[in-house]
């Protein structure tokens, strides 16, 4: 082939020029070989051309399918060999952090002084930066009633703390330390009276214990953990699922139920709560249970016809036993802050509370509505939760709460 190309470029260049004119019309398709005098310049390229055209191209793809499966299935096999180990690693910290998990149940009160850490900060901060180098005059004791007041520990609280350090400490020098102190004293002084555990009366099957409060104050769970705290001490406990509006509360209490072994009385959701009542009590009475916790749905106080069915709720309990509910316990949401307060008027008046549970103290930094809550109604606290599991909701008592929520050790 290559001795016909250069007999076909002595045709287009040689010796014929004569016949040159007629050639015109034959150069019409010559446009393409103009470009071709380029192409004489990369005519050793076209032996590069072909050279791209063989097998070779296609083979390449070939054989990277084959290095990939390879790496896929070298991939494939440490990972395998890599999950075994994984499995046990995880295995092996469980156990050993077990171990510290079980010492807060050394002392209630550091779970306590953790819980309540929030409003402590807060509290005791703003105290250290009112009292840092200054002596004892009118305008701190001002700023450090405002401080007080911010805390949610009530305007009694506030003024009798302020008075007690203008009567002992007036123009002197008073640190922070000081000042946490005369709190924790002061607030001793205002919860001691009110720091009174739920008594189960053995003489009352069942002892018939109604929950209630405001949406999402944590009554389900409040109920649980006190069925599981009453199981211990070797009481029967029954369950009724009075919240018919959620069915996810109904759920809740179920399981509660299934944890503590206690049995559940419930009706499908949007069922009459009074009804449900009744059958609990009836059937906690047949069957001799020690105590009935009665669940109930939740309810802004301000809201007339839901506090009117709280009341239908009791006046049915009544029926099957006069003297119930024994216990009728609110529930306090402490992130709630002063309006707290309001609930505690509105349910008093409607249902005749005759304990709290504060439950939430562990997200909030408002924990001091609790003193201020206890000097106005003075009503009992049988219990505060400080967290989700069942060791966090503990009796109420006073001196460990004063010392930490001010700070103390």
């Amino acid at each position: 082939m290559t001795e016909k190309k250069p007999g076909f470029f002595k045709r287009l260049f040689g010796g014929e020029t004569p016949a040159q004119p007629p050639a015109p019309p034959e150069t019409l398709p010559g446009p393409t070989p103009v470009p071709e005098p380029v192409a004489p310049t990369p005519a050793p390229p076209p032996d590069l051309v072909p050279e791209p055209e063989p097998v070779p191209l296609p083979g390449p793809p070939e054989t990277t399918p084959d290095y990939i499966e390879d790496i896929e299935e070298q991939a494939a096999a440490p990972a395998q060999a890599i999950e075994e180990p994984t499995v046990f690693v995880p295995l092996d910290p469980p156990a050993v952090v077990e171990v510290p998990l079980e010492q807060p149940r050394q002392g209630w009160f550091a779970r306590l002084a953790s819980g309540l850490k929030r409003s402590s900060d807060q509290l005791t901060g703003s105290i250290t930066s009112v009292f840092t180098k200054r002596k004892l005059d009118a305008a701190t004791l001002d700023e450090l009633e405002d401080v007080l007041i911010q805390a949610d520990l009530g305007i009694e609280t506030a003024m009798a703390i302020t008075e007690t350090l203008r009567r002992d400490r007036f123009d002197r020098d008073v640190t922070g330390e000081d000042v946490r102190a005369v709190l924790a004293a002061e607030v001793e002084k205002v919860l001691g009276p009110v720091a009174r555990p739920l008594v189960i009366d053995p003489s009352q099957k069942p002892f018939v214990i109604l929950m209630i409060g405001v949406n999402g104050s944590g009554k389900t769970t409040t109920i649980g953990k006190l069925a599981q705290k009453l199981a211990d001490e070797g009481r029967s406990v029954m369950l009724a699922a009075g919240d018919t509006f959620r069915a996810a509360a109904i759920e809740q209490l179920q399981i509660w139920g299934q944890r503590t072994n206690a049995p559940v009385i419930s009706r499908p959701a949007g069922a009459d709560a009074s009804g449900l009542a009744f059958d609990a009590v009836t059937q906690a009475r047949a069957e001799g249970r020690d105590v009935l916790i009665i669940d109930t749905a939740g309810r802004l106080q301000n809201r007339d016809e839901l506090m009117n069915e709280l009341e239908k709720v009791i006046r049915v309990i009544k029926k099957v036993d006069p003297s119930a509910p024994h216990a009728t316990l609110l529930t306090l949401d402490a992130t709630t802050g002063q309006n707290a307060l309001k609930q505690v008027e509105i349910f008093g008046q409607r249902a005749g509370v005759t304990g709290l549970v504060m439950t939430k103290l562990d997200g909030t930094a408002r924990g001091g509505i609790l003193v201020a809550i206890a000097r106005k109604f003075g009503l009992p606290v049988h219990f505060i939760g400080v967290g989700e599991s069942v060791g966090d909701l503990e009796p109420f008592t006073a001196s460990e709460f004063a010392r930490a929520i001010a700070g103390g050790d």
